[in-house]
Parts: structure tokens; sequence; C-alpha cells
């Protein structure tokens, strides 16, 4: 394989990633991103003409039940099992600032 990726493209490449190559291991990744390359090549030339696209390999299907209401569990059990309770109130550490509410 002609080179298709030089040094100087994978030392750029790092430098944006914010990683530290030595020499070595720049020679490594450039020729492992060929191979890579390669076969990303080698999936653009296949002919997909009438082929459609899919979100997956296997038909897939939800197998869904239906929402019936069952047994719960009495407000003071539930305040029971709570890590911290505030009155009548679970407390949860705040999620979102004071701009997102």
């Amino acid at each position: 394989m002609s080179e298709v990726l030089s040094e100087q493209a994978v030392r750029q490449v790092a430098k944006l990633a914010r990683l530290r190559l030595t020499d070595e291991q720049v020679r490594i990744y450039r020729r492992q991103l060929e191979e890579v390359l390669g076969h990303l090549d080698t999936l653009g030339r296949i002919d997909v003409d009438g082929i459609e696209p899919m979100a997956h390999p296997l038909a897939l299907t939800n197998h869904l039940q239906d929402d019936v209401v069952g047994p719960s569990l009495l407000p003071a059990t539930l305040l029971g099992m709570a890590p911290a309770v505030e009155d009548a109130w679970m407390v949860a550490p705040k999620v979102m600032g004071e701009e997102g509410s």
C-alpha cells in the first residue's frame, strides 16, 4: 500500500487530541491508521444501490406489556427507605442549576 497517511498528519491529529507520541508510536499508529483507511476505502467501493439502509441487522420487535395498576408501597414505607427525608418529601441532590429550572 502506498503511503496514504504521512507521519506529519499523524502528529497533527495527535496534537489536536492533546496526545504526546514518541517517534515509534507515530510509526505504529500511522501503519494502523492506514489499515483502517484501507478498510474504509474497500467498504466505500461496495455497490449498495438498491439496498435499503437499516438500523439493525436483525428484525427487532418491542414486546410491551399492558400497563396494569398493581400493589404499591405506602408513603411512610417508601419514605422509610429513602436515604434522606425532609417533612414528607424525599431529599435528592440538585441536578440542574438555576438557569435550567
